[in-house]
């Protein structure tokens, strides 16, 4: 009986450290804490109205402006383990991707939640939104959130009722040629801008020889590889106008070449809605859906 109660006691005891230990996690406040290291769930997090919550970010969150003044943890693909410790986070969040799961398993180590969801299809954007919502109990933003990129969206379906697709492909970077292949949400947002995806094969983001681009005969080739945000900086693909095989591409000789804004476009967060609106633009003409 004695060893029973000795038990009970000791076991509440832990129960209440546990506790405790959580409590000084979240700070006087009680409030969350949140390390982000990917540009999108940085972007996610403030999107949702739970900016206030993030103590830190990678190197590469550059959106919003706020974000900025944040402190750095390291990169995207290798953060920064003990710079991550050091801001006593609740919970770290990321896209799933060149990190890998090793970064998760040594955060739950030290006790801390963390958020690494897919998000390789818009469905999967506007759950990671959601769920983020939830767990920063910021449920009206991100409802919110998922509820611009769906207004977008029809935005588009209704602007290209009707309309020729147009034969396209989507370069991500040119030395090697990486592009939009079937998979993959870059795919998605071409087709839904009204394009035809001609890299059909080959995973969400295969390379291509220059012989297999020349055989495609792209009618518009959408340049994510540029060196500046859209309509700033150069276009690396159209930099390439006068190299060997390069100039025979038709989209090449006729000008239609367009460099897209790859931090709306190719980040799968909030802003994936106007990423959408940016490809029907370079697609089919600024005046399809209204001037930028």
């Amino acid at each position: 009986m004695i060893v029973s109660r000795f038990r009970r006691r000791q076991a509440l005891a832990i129960v209440a450290a546990l506790a405790l230990a959580a409590c000084s996690k979240r700070g006087a406040t009680g409030a969350d804490r949140v390390v982000s290291i990917s540009p999108s769930t940085t972007e996610a997090a403030f999107a949702i109205g739970a900016g206030a919550l993030v103590v830190g970010r990678s190197k590469y969150c550059d959106y919003p402006p706020e974000a900025a003044r944040l402190p750095v943890v390291g990169g995207f693909a290798d953060p920064n383990l003990e710079a991550i410790l050091a801001l006593a986070p609740t919970l770290t969040i990321g896209a799933r991707g060149p990190a890998g799961p090793a970064i998760e398993q040594a955060l739950n180590a030290h006790g801390i939640a963390t958020f690494f969801p897919e998000t390789e299809s818009i469905a999967q954007i506007e759950a990671m939104l959601t769920e983020l919502g939830k767990r920063l109990h910021h449920e009206a933003g991100a409802s919110a959130a998922v509820g611009a990129i769906e207004a977008d969206r029809r935005r588009v379906t209704a602007a290209m009722a009707g309309r020729a697709k147009v034969r396209a492909v989507f370069l991500f970077d040119v030395s090697p040629i990486y592009a939009a292949g079937p998979g993959g949400f870059p795919d998605e947002l071409l087709r839904e801008a009204g394009g035809i995806n001609l890299v059909d094969k080959g995973g969400a983001y295969p390379t291509l020889d220059l012989e297999r681009l020349l055989a495609l005969d792209p009618e518009v080739i959408l340049d994510g590889a540029s060196d500046g945000t859209e309509g700033v900086g150069a276009s690396r693909v159209a930099a390439l106008r006068s190299a060997p095989g390069w100039r025979e591409l038709r989209a090449v000789k006729e000008g239609r070449v367009r460099q897209v804004n790859a931090s709306t476009v190719l980040r799968p967060g909030p802003r994936i809605g106007q990423g959408l609106i940016a490809l029907a633009r370079a697609l089919h003409g600024d005046a399809i859906l209204g001037a930028p």
